[in-house]
């Protein structure tokens, strides 16, 4: 049960995946297929879910399909179900009503989970333009020729100048958004928001929209080249070594860890989130660690090296990317590192906002050999696979 807040300050975000995709023709509803090596309905969720303007997550399903989200999501997504209805409408109305009894929003963004890869730019556009209008959608132009069909023969050209791709997430002033969907006749169907809101008497303005926006439909949308050609995808490496020391506390992975020895650097040395930085900004070629805290800026003197991470991963949200995986090995002769390997990757899960299975650990000794085998030291790499916009 939601309990009922204030939130008239929040920007919620409400997902529509209620459907059961007949059209593709799949054996699951096309939000549970999998995508580019995961759910549909999951790259929706952990691309608001890793926005900082994002306050709260709604995802409207059927009834009977709370199963197959959890599986799509695992248990580390954040969010709020809501039984959808008979129709798109119905299912949006219900997710509204869930959100007004749970205290409301300022702002709401209404998304199809049928359109899987949103990007930061494309959530920015919309909430931004939310300051000066009551509500943005994203559109793009058609460029093609366009035409009337009639009796499966082409009927008349039509001008494209005037036509438009209308796609979601679309962006709302809540109370006006209820409220439009309450006054909205009920024997009337639309297959968007912006209708609804434009029926109750509002303007709606319009963004910029992403060819990536694309809405997955029919069996052919479903295969998996055309998928990954939407997307580049990227990896950086990182690695990173520090010194051990008595007296010093001991952090891997943003986990402090009881031990005899700690490791020495200018932050709190933590030498496995140093290399998964390095290896974040590797995927966006943003140079490295040093570039961004250099040693010598006091300000950066025993601070969480979290911070590196989040940093490193906002960066990537700004060019509209989205965090795969993370590959991770630790390279010392003590402590072992398996009794923390679970609270570690779920730590970095949390800091990147991404699924503990999407977080990968692994930790190695160099069999008495070098610094590491003779305990003076300890090593880490890192490997990290996004994916970004084609430009």
């Amino acid at each position: 049960m939601v309990q009922a807040s204030d939130h008239s300050d929040k920007t919620h975000v409400l997902i529509v995946a209620a459907g059961i995709g007949s059209r593709a023709g799949l054996e699951l509803p096309k939000q549970f297929e999998s995508i580019a090596g995961k759910a549909m309905v999951r790259h929706s969720v952990e691309s608001f879910s890793s926005h900082a303007a994002i306050d709260q997550i709604w995802i409207v399903i059927a009834e009977g399909q709370e199963e197959q989200l959890d599986k799509a999501l695992g248990s580390d997504s954040r969010h709020q179900i809501v039984i959808g209805g008979a129709t798109r409408q119905q299912s949006v109305f219900n997710g509204l009503t869930a959100i007004r009894n749970a205290g409301g929003a300022k702002n709401i963004l209404v998304h199809d989970a049928a359109r899987p890869f949103v990007s930061h730019p494309v959530i920015d556009r919309l909430i931004d333009r939310l300051g000066s209008a009551a509500a943005a959608i994203p559109a793009l132009p058609c460029v093609d020729t366009m035409v009337q069909i009639s009796d499966n023969q082409l009927y008349q050209t039509v001008d494209r100048d005037s036509l438009w791709r209308v796609q979601t997430p679309q962006a709302f002033d809540f109370a006006k958004l209820l409220a439009a969907h309450e006054r909205f006749p009920a024997d009337e169907n639309a297959s968007d928001d912006a209708q609804i809101f434009r029926a109750a008497g509002h303007a709606v303005t319009v963004v910029d929209g992403d060819e990536a926006l694309k809405k997955y439909t029919l069996p052919g949308d479903f295969g998996g080249e055309r998928t990954l050609n939407m997307r580049q995808i990227r990896t950086g490496m990182g690695y990173d070594v520090h010194r051990l020391a008595a007296g010093e506390d001991l952090w891997l992975g943003g986990i402090k860890i009881d031990h005899d020895k700690g490791l020495v650097g200018h932050s709190d040395a933590d030498v496995l989130l140093h290399a998964l930085t390095d290896a974040l900004l590797g995927t966006i070629a943003a140079g490295d660690i040093g570039d961004h805290f250099p040693p010598s800026d006091p300000q950066w003197r025993g601070a969480a090296s979290a911070r590196f991470v989040e940093y490193a991963a906002s960066l990537i949200a700004e060019k509209g990317g989205l965090i795969h995986n993370v590959d991770m090995t630790v390279i010392c002769e003590a402590p072992k590192i398996k009794p923390h390997r679970e609270s570690i990757r779920r730590n970095i899960a949390e800091i990147l906002s991404i699924g503990t299975d999407q977080v990968s650990l692994k930790a190695t000794t160099t069999e008495g050999l070098g610094f590491t085998g003779r305990k003076e030291g300890m090593a880490a790499q890192a490997i990290a696979t996004i994916s970004l916009e084609e430009v």
